[in-house]
């Protein structure tokens, strides 16, 4: 059986790559800052991590999870239920409830399992799930694991949502789920419409902060401050490994008999290992840092409309953003892959995205701005988007 297999998975390997959509990885030899080292020893201006607040490698965390490791060990070697839970993993869990305004958190290895444990505990076949269509996978597959009715509506419209909701008006209990800002586009969801809107169709709200919390408010805090609809959000999940600190780890935050709910039910929390004391170490002090000052929130603010208006300016297409996140549309998924490549070269390591990530037709070059990017790397960046632009005639 497995030569009749591996010649079909070299078929479809042969296709990927002759299409030159095959995804290569880039080997990096240095910490994630704004500035990398390729394992060429390539300097490159890195425009593509999920770094938003630049503390992947702050030495205040690094500081906190070698005191951690000190006094903790390595791992945990358990669940949570059985001998995996510190009073640091308490403390981390106090810190992010906090931070949102909610009862009480969950932590999950990363935040795909924390959407991929949240329906099927909550929701059954009388239920219904209204999602966007725009979700991330995880919020995708985490349904797909439930028996709830499911809807799908148009990426943020609020009419189409409304139907949705009128048509699930039959079923016992209803939850609006969405991300809240698109990870390959960096629009923000109108969450206070959809509180609105839940209100008026007695519905529940979940929201995936991953690359929103941290990031859109004028101190980070999210969806629920750029809105003010603090205390409003039934359900939020989000992940440690983006503007938190770039490591591991997710968790879900909310309603207080939820949380508990899913202490009891979730599969992934239920059969996965803790996250070691290290990276929760590391946790609990992001979230301190995030409450004595938002100096970072700002100088991201400023850097990436900075980038934004200089990128327009230049003349190339970007979508709609209200983030640190900026797609540069190439529509074409060979000449996004070939502009990557030629960015590269000049010292300026971004990605291209491709269908099945992105629509047919809507490839991209996805920038993601950063507090560690200074004014020096972005005309840097800028310019060789100038330059390999003409080249390839984007603009």
């Amino acid at each position: 059986m497995y030569e009749r297999i591996k010649e079909h998975l070299l078929q479809e390997l042969r296709s990927i790559e002759e299409s030159g959509l095959f995804k290569k990885e880039n080997l990096i030899t240095s910490p994630q800052d704004a500035e990398i080292i390729l394992s060429g020893g390539q300097k490159v201006l890195n425009f593509c991590a999920n770094n938003y607040l630049g503390l992947s490698s702050h030495p205040a965390l690094i500081d906190a999870a070698h005191q951690a490791l000190d006094k903790y060990g390595y791992g945990m070697s358990s669940v949570r239920f059985i001998c995996g839970t510190t009073n640091l993993h308490k403390e981390l869990e106090e810190q992010i409830a906090g931070f949102f305004g909610t009862g009480d958190t969950i932590l999950y290895a990363a935040c795909f399992d924390a959407n991929g444990g949240l329906f099927e505990p909550l929701f059954g076949e009388e239920d219904a799930i209204i999602s966007d269509s725009l979700n991330h996978a995880s919020i995708i597959d985490g349904v797909r694991l439930c028996k709830a009715h499911r809807y799908r509506y148009a990426n943020t419209d609020m009419s189409d949502l409304e139907s949705k909701l009128a048509e699930a008006q039959n079923q016992r209990f209803r939850i609006i789920v969405t991300d809240g800002v698109f990870s390959m586009d960096g629009n923000v969801a109108p969450v206070d419409r959809i509180c609105d809107l839940a209100k008026k169709y007695d519905a529940l709200v979940m929201v995936d902060e991953s690359h929103s919390a941290g990031v859109v408010g004028r101190t980070g805090h999210g969806v629920s401050e750029l809105f003010n609809i603090r205390g409003q959000i039934d359900i939020i999940t989000g992940t440690l490994g983006k503007a938190f600190g770039g490591a591991i780890g997710g968790f879900t935050t909310g309603r207080k008999e939820i949380i508990e709910m899913l202490r009891q039910r979730s599969r992934p929390y239920l059969f996965s290992n803790s996250l070691p004391p290290m990276v929760v170490a590391a946790g609990i002090r992001i979230f301190e840092m995030m409450n004595e000052t938002s100096e970072l929130q700002e100088k991201l603010h400023k850097n990436t409309e900075y980038f934004k208006k200089q990128i327009l300016a230049a003349g190339f297409d970007i979508k709609h953003t209200e983030s640190a996140i900026v797609a540069i549309m190439m529509y074409d998924a060979k000449r996004s892959q070939d502009f990557a490549e030629k960015l590269l070269e000049k010292g300026i390591y971004v990605k291209g995205f491709y269908y099945p990530v992105v629509p047919k037709g809507e490839a991209r070059i996805r920038v993601q701005l950063s507090a560690a990017h200074t004014k020096t790397h972005l005309n840097q960046a800028l310019q060789a988007f100038i330059e390999v632009g003409k080249e390839l005639q984007a603009i």
